[in-house]
């Protein structure tokens, strides 16, 4: 297993949430062994299990009573959303300890049921970062199949047609379960659909005609169908930049997909090679990227803010990175392996407006160099520069 970036709490009860496949369950049985914590396991994948707690939720307790556990571990608690009740009572009065998982928090909002009320940490794990895999990293691999942890399990290695697979039965499952079973949405072809076009806009500014025009979904229903991507963790928001509040919620956000294999998986190119200077392997880089910033954001904690800026003229900064008191980080990035002044050319035009900011382009160039006051950095170096690792 590889040491992930998330450091979970040893004294207080949380939540742990993450798209499907993201490794919550291994994270979890790798801290109670290091810890050497005593847990009473539920998984609510388990028919049975689901049937007992639903049956009679208090259940839960006599199963503490009986074993006696520090820990409670429940995994996918949306299953059963009253069941947040019971665990309440079980902090407040029983003093236990729980470590709750799910891949999804839109069921628990959507019933409003009891989220503890801040007595629970909330901790959220993406699929593996390009740190945590450290010399075993690929370029190439991650862009064309992504980086969920089973593609890069270095005890039982699956067979590249077996990956392919593998990421078409994904699409199902996250169809069939977290879509269908959660009756998030009254009928699923129009939502297939909209899966196919959303990601044929993967990174772009989300245009809703289009998808209402392509997916034959109305405009309002396209919304809710990305807000039901954002909640069940397979994709995010990018919001538009602006210093006003008020301006910057009145634009349109860009939408980029968890991982670049699922991207690759729903436009149907996932058996395709990925070749270099193309589209594709332009944008699948730009996702990638985007996605370790943020994967770096929630597992180091860091309360800062992205967005990206575009102009009137349509010249665009791919992200931009807001510190508390501090001037902000402008980000360009371009997925080849040698940079020139023209590529810091929209970096250099917002030179006045953010006196004092710092300008990187992000490239796949592995030297180093300063273009024109930009500092043109090897993506990784630049992520360990900005994040201090």
């Amino acid at each position: 297993m590889y040491k992930r970036l998330t450091s979970l709490s040893q004294n207080q009860s949380f939540f742990l949430f993450g798209p499907r496949g993201s490794g919550k369950t291994t994270l979890l049985k790798y801290f109670f062994a290091s810890t050497k914590k005593k847990a009473l396991w539920l998984n609510l994948l388990e028919p049975k299990t689901v049937f007992e707690l639903s049956q009679n939720p208090d259940s839960l307790l006599e199963r503490w009573r009986i074993e006696k556990p520090e820990w409670v571990v429940i995994d996918e608690v949306q299953k059963i959303p009253r069941i947040l009740d019971v665990v309440h009572n079980g902090i407040e009065k029983h003093k236990i300890k729980f470590a709750l998982t799910g891949s999804s928090s839109r069921k628990l909002k959507r019933d409003s049921v009891n989220l503890l009320a801040g007595r629970a940490a909330s901790f959220l794990l993406s699929p593996l970062s390009a740190i945590e895999l450290k010399d075993d990293f690929d370029i190439k691999k991650a862009l064309a199949v992504g980086l969920l942890p089973k593609y890069w399990s270095q005890e039982n290695p699956l067979p590249q047609k077996e990956i392919y697979r593998s990421l078409y039965s994904y699409i199902q499952t996250y169809l069939k379960e977290e879509v269908a079973a959660e009756q998030l949405v009254r009928n699923l072809d129009p939502f297939r659909r909209f899966l196919v076009c959303a990601a044929q806009s993967n990174g772009k500014i989300i245009n809703y005609s289009h998808i209402e025009t392509d997916a034959g979904v109305s405009h309002s229903q396209a919304e809710r169908h990305f807000e039901i991507l954002c909640d069940t963790l397979i994709g995010r928001y990018l919001e538009p930049y602006h210093s006003s509040v008020r301006k910057r919620q009145s634009k349109k956000s860009k939408f980029y997909f968890f991982d670049t294999g699922v991207v690759r998986t729903l436009q149907n190119f996932a058996e395709e090679k990925l070749i270099e200077s193309t589209y594709e392997y332009g944008n699948l880089f730009e996702t990638f990227l985007i996605n370790e910033f943020f994967k770096l954001k929630e597992s180091l904690e860091k309360r800062w803010q992205f967005s990206y800026l575009r102009t009137q003229n349509d010249v665009e900064i791919d992200l931009v990175i807001e510190k508390p008191r501090s001037k902000p980080i402008l980000i360009e990035i371009k997925s080849g392996n040698r940079v020139s002044r023209k590529d810091v050319k929209s970096l250099k035009s917002f030179e006045n407006d953010f006196k004092g900011s710092t300008f990187y382009l992000l490239s796949n160039q592995k030297a180093g160099q300063e273009i024109d006051g930009v500092r043109c950095l090897y993506w990784l170096d630049g992520l360990k520069e900005i994040f201090d690792l």
